[in-house]
């Protein structure tokens, strides 16, 4: 069974950090491109940053995160992390983890992809 769980979410300051790990199982992690998402209440889920597990490449889709937010793999857990430093009320969200199949295949477009996690939120108080 194919399984994306996200963890680390929780409340937070602003100018505080968080760091999101989305453990999987049930497929070959490497054949798969790993992205974030976030979506917060009344706005559009939108991608954040993708890592591509066959190269290790990774893309960043959105200016506000950009030197904020980075994006890892631990091959050997099969576990992906996002890095978010210096955290702004505008993060708080409902953050989830997706995967899609093949080799750079990274997409900001979440109908993309095929499997995503529940989701943990972050939630950032002033």
């Amino acid at each position: 069974e194919v399984q994306l769980v996200e963890s680390g979410g929780g409340l937070v300051q602003a100018g505080g950090s968080l760091r999101l790990s989305c453990a999987a199982s049930g497929f070959t992690f490497d054949d798969y491109a790993i992205g974030w998402f976030r979506q917060a209440p009344g706005k559009e889920r939108e991608g954040l940053l993708c890592i591509n597990k066959s190269d290790g490449s990774t893309t960043s889709y959105v200016d506000s995160v950009k030197g904020r937010f980075t994006i890892s793999s631990d091959n050997a857990k099969n576990t992906v992390y996002l890095q978010m430093n210096n955290l702004k009320l505008e993060d708080t969200a409902l953050y989830y983890c997706a995967a899609v199949r093949g080799f750079g295949v990274c997409s900001y477009y979440s109908d993309e992809y095929d499997y995503w996690g529940p989701g943990t939120q972050v939630t950032v108080s002033s």
